[in-house]
C-alpha cells in the first residue's frame, strides 16, 4: 500500500483534475435518474477512521459510523446479515448490520486485516496484512473465526481472490511485484510469478481458468493462465494509467476496473479481453459498486472525499456526495451479481 499510495500521490497535482472522455462513442447528455438502489450505501473513509452512510434516496450522508483505525475493504458475511469492515492499524473488525447500518459488534486480534474474503463454499475467511507481510486463513463456522494457518508472503499482500472451488487463495504481492497462490488443503505457497509495476486487485473468471491483474504502476491488466501446474502470462490489456480495482459487472460478461491516475473506469470483456468502453471517473477513482439494474456505477474518489454516482447510459457523472478522508471502499446490499 505505501509504494502504491506514494507513486499515486505524485501523480495527483497533474491528473487529479482530469475528466476523461470516452472514446467508445460520444457520451449522451447526463439527465439525472431516480436511484435504483434501496439499502444504504456504506463508504469506508481510511484516514477518518470511519465508515459514511449513504441514503440512497437523496443521495446525502445520513450518519458517520466510528470504526477502528484504517479501514479500507469490506466484504458481506454468506449468511448475508452482516458487512464486516476491516480495519487494518486497529486490529479489528467491525459489523454492520446491511439494511439498517447498525453497528453489531467489533472483533479484535485479528492481526492488520487490509483486504478480506470468503471462501465460496463458506469455510474460510482470509485476511491479508498489507504491512506485516502474510496471509491470514481463519476456518469459519458461521459465526465466528479461528485462525488456521499463518502464512508468509512477499512484501505487501495487497488484495484477494478465492477460486470457484474453495481450493486456492491468489493474491498479488505490491512492492515485490509478485502474483502468488497459495493452497487452501495444505495451506501452504504453490507458486509465486514475477507481474508489473505495482499489482493491486485481481479478478479471477468464472471458470477459474484466467487471472486479471490490475498493475497500478503501469496502464493496464495482465491475465495469467492459471489452469496448469504453473501460471502462464497470455495477455496484456492496456487500459489506463493507475490501473487499481475490479467490479464485476453484473452480466456475466464484462468487469470494471479503475483507473486511478488517469481518472476513468474501463469496461473489459471477458470474452474477447478488450476494453469495450470508458467512463470518467474524477478524483483518483478507487473501488466501485454497481446498482442490481446495472445503470449505475458507485466509486469512491480517492483525492477529493468524494462518493462518485456514473451513469451508465450516458456515460456521465451525475452526483457526487461529500463523505470523509481518502473514501477507500464502497458497497451497498442492492448491487448487481459478482
Amino acid at each position: 500500500m505505501n509504494a502504491c499510495f506514494r507513486f499515486l500521490a505524485a501523480c495527483v497535482c497533474a491528473f487529479s483534475a482530469l475528466w476523461v472522455v470516452p472514446v467508445y462513442g460520444q457520451p449522451a447528455k447526463a439527465v439525472p435518474v431516480a436511484s435504483l438502489i434501496s439499502t444504504p450505501v456504506f463508504v469506508l473513509n481510511s484516514l477518518d477512521d470511519s465508515v459514511s452512510v449513504i441514503d440512497p434516496s437523496s443521495w446525502t450522508e445520513i450518519k458517520r459510523i466510528e470504526t477502528g483505525k484504517q479501514p479500507h475493504h469490506l466484504y458481506l458475511t454468506p449468511d448475508e446479515k452482516s458487512v464486516i469492515v476491516a480495519n487494518a492499524l486497529s486490529d479489528s473488525l467491525t459489523f454492520i448490520d446491511p439494511k439498517t447500518a447498525e453497528v453489531q459488534r467489533t472483533v479484535r486480534g485479528v492481526i492488520d486485516p487490509y483486504h478480506l474474503r470468503f471462501s465460496p463454499d463458506m469455510k474460510w475467511f482470509v485476511t491479508a496484512a498489507n504491512r506485516l507481510n502474510h496471509i491470514d486463513i481463519y476456518r469459519w463456522d458461521g459465526k465466528e473465526m479461528t485462525l488456521a494457518k499463518r502464512v508468509a508472503t512477499s512484501k505487501t499482500p495487497s488484495h484477494l481472490w478465492v477460486d470457484s472451488k474453495s481450493s486456492t487463495i491468489y493474491s498479488t504481492m505490491q512492492d515485490s511485484d509478485e502474483l502468488i497462490a497459495v493452497d487452501l488443503v495444505s495451506q501452504a505457497v504453490k507458486w509465486r510469478i514475477k507481474t508489473g509495476s505495482t499489482p493491486a486487485d485481481l479478478f479471477g473468471t468464472a471458470n477459474d481458468k484466467l487471472m486479471l491483474v490490475a498493475l497500478t504502476g503501469g496502464d493496464g491488466v495482465e491475465v495469467y493462465d492459471v489452469s496448469g501446474k504453473e501460471p502462464v502470462r497470455t495477455k496484456f490489456i492496456k487500459t489506463a494509467m493507475g490501473a487499481h480495482a475490479f467490479r464485476a459487472f453484473g452480466d456475466k460478461r464484462h468487469v470494471l476496473v479503475s483507473n486511478r491516475v488517469a481518472n476513468s473506469i474501463s469496461k473489459i470483456d471477458l470474452q474477447t479481453l478488450e476494453v469495450v468502453d470508458l467512463f470518467p471517473a474524477p478524483g483518483g477513482p478507487d473501488c466501485m459498486d454497481v446498482s442490481r439494474d446495472g445503470s449505475q456505477i458507485l466509486v469512491t474518489s480517492r483525492w477529493i472525499r468524494k462518493l462518485t454516482v456514473i451513469d451508465v447510459a450516458s456515460r456521465q457523472v451525475v452526483r457526487q456526495i461529500n463523505v470523509g478522508r481518502s473514501p477507500h471502499g464502497v458497497w451497498t446490499l442492492d448491487h448487481a451479481p459478482r
